[in-house]
C-alpha cells in the first residue's frame, strides 16, 4: 500500500462552527462533500468545536484503521495548537508539545497541520482579489500596480502564531511585485483593519479577509470596521444584500471588499495535500 492510498482511511474536517451563524459551516461541508466525490477514503467525516457535531464524537465515529484529521483553520494558533487537540486526548493540559501521531487501540490517528499555512493559499488569496475586480470593474478596473492588497485577519493575543500566517501570506505576496502595496491587518491586533486608508498609499484598495468562513466577522464586523455605519450593514443583511457595495468610497479611497478564502474549489487539493504529507511523516 503506498502513501496515496487511503482507502482504509478516515478522514476528519474539523471547523470552529458557530451556534449564531449557519453560513459558518458552509465551507466545511463544501468540501466534505466534494471529497466524498471523488471516492478517495472509506469515511469522509465533518466535526466542530462550536456546534454539533463536536470533535470528539465525530473522531469516536471513524471506523477505519487510520483517521486523518484536518483543521479548517488559517493559523497554527491557539485553537489548532491547543484547544482541538486538547479536546481529541492528543495534548494533555500544561504539555509543551505532543506527538502528531498516535496509536488508539487498532486506530492510529494522524493529526493534520492547518490548510491556512499551505504554501497554494497565496494563489488562492490573489484570485479572490482578482476575481471581485473582474466583478465589479466600476469606474474602471485599476491596474494591480495601481492597487494596495490588504490581508485581513483575526489576530490575538493568546497565541502569538495566529498572526504569523496573515504575514506570511502578505510577504508571498509582496515578493511576487505584483500589487503596488501589500500589507495585513487584523480585527484584535495592530495595525487595525480601520488602518488600512491611512496605511495605504495608493488611492484603489481590496480588502480580502482571510478567514474560512463568512460569518459574524466577514458580513459584520470588519464591514463595520471599514467604515460602513452599523445599521446600514445589519439592513443589508437582514434584506439578503451584500453588507459592502463595490467597490465603496471612503476617506478619498476605493475600497473592494471580498468573501472569505474558504469556499474556494481549491481547498479541497490543500486538504488533500496536508493529508499526504502527514502519511509521510511530514507534519
Amino acid at each position: 500500500m503506498t502513501t496515496d492510498d487511503f482507502s482504509d482511511a478516515a478522514l476528519v474536517l474539523v471547523g470552529h462552527g458557530s451556534t449564531l451563524n449557519a453560513d459558518s459551516a458552509a465551507p466545511i461541508s463544501q468540501h466534505a462533500q466534494e471529497l466524498r466525490r471523488r471516492r478517495i477514503f472509506a469515511q469522509v467525516l465533518e466535526g466542530f468545536w462550536k456546534q454539533e457535531p463536536g470533535i470528539a464524537g465525530v473522531v469516536r465515529g471513524a471506523l477505519v484503521r487510520r483517521v486523518f484529521i484536518v483543521p479548517l483553520f488559517i493559523s497554527e494558533g491557539y485553537f489548532v495548537e491547543e484547544a482541538i487537540p486538547r479536546e481529541l486526548g492528543l495534548r494533555a493540559a500544561g504539555q509543551p508539545d505532543f506527538p502528531r501521531v498516535q496509536e488508539r487501540g487498532s486506530q492510529t490517528l494522524l493529526y493534520c497541520g492547518p490548510i491556512g499555512t499551505h504554501p497554494s493559499m497565496t494563489g488562492v488569496l490573489l484570485a479572490r482579489a482578482r476575481d471581485i475586480i473582474e466583478k465589479h470593474p466600476f469606474p474602471r478596473a485599476p491596474r494591480p500596480q495601481e492597487t494596495a492588497l490588504f490581508v485581513a485577519g483575526h489576530g490575538t493575543g493568546r497565541n502569538e502564531n495566529s498572526r504569523q500566517a496573515i504575514e506570511r501570506q502578505a510577504d508571498l505576496i509582496r515578493a511576487q511585485n505584483v500589487y503596488g502595496e501589500v500589507h495585513a491587518i487584523f480585527m484584535e491586533e495592530e495595525p487595525r483593519i480601520g488602518d488600512c486608508y491611512r496605511q495605504a498609499q495608493l488611492r484603489n484598495l481590496i480588502v480580502v479577509p482571510f478567514f474560512i468562513s463568512d460569518g459574524l466577522h466577514s458580513y459584520e464586523d470588519i464591514p463595520v470596521m471599514l467604515g460602513e455605519p452599523e445599521r446600514i450593514v445589519r439592513d443589508r443583511l437582514k434584506q439578503g444584500r451584500p453588507s459592502w457595495r463595490n467597490p465603496t468610497e471612503k476617506q478619498g479611497k476605493l475600497l473592494w471588499y471580498t468573501a472569505s478564502i474558504g469556499s474556494e474549489p481549491h481547498i479541497s487539493d490543500v486538504i488533500l495535500e496536508r493529508v499526504r504529507e502527514a502519511a509521510q511523516g511530514k507534519t
